[in-house]
């Protein structure tokens, strides 16, 4: 006789609740834990004078943005509200479309905090980092005793 380890929460049946995740996963196999609720990507690069974010957020406005730094950290934050209705002989319909977000970095200490500066264009939020000037440090090699 063998002994087999069980996992009750391996199903080899699937239920009809996950049948149904699986069903309405996008197309990337993502399935958000609560539908209309997404995080913006961010791509961070780094040059030779600046750190760059680039922040996808389509649809919003220069408005809609909040940017704080404080006591080391950047939070970027962005809320957007939208309503439309349409109006027909018999049927009138109201769509409302509510989106926020909040995201937080920890800021490199050889960030210029007071000369950060962000930009919105074509559903890309950039906000560029300036570094401020060191100086190089020779390398040390320790002796080991």
């Amino acid at each position: 006789m063998s002994l087999i380890k069980w996992n009750p929460e391996l199903n080899l049946l699937p239920n009809l609740s996950s049948w149904m995740d699986d069903f309405f996963a996008d197309d990337n196999g993502f399935k958000p834990a609560i539908k209309g609720i997404s995080i913006p990507a961010v791509n961070v690069t780094e040059g030779k004078k600046a750190f760059k974010l680039e922040v996808g957020a389509p649809g919003f406005k220069k408005e809609d943005f909040k940017i704080e730094v404080n006591n080391g950290y950047m939070t970027i934050a962005g809320e957007n509200k939208s309503e439309k209705e349409d109006k027909d002989e018999k049927v009138t319909r109201k769509e409302f479309s509510y989106s926020t977000f909040t995201r937080s970095f920890t800021l490199p200490e050889n960030v210029k905090a007071d000369e950060i500066a962000a930009k919105y264009e074509d559903g890309i939020l950039l906000v560029t980092l300036p570094k401020s000037k060191t100086e190089e440090k020779a390398v040390k090699t320790v002796a080991i005793s």
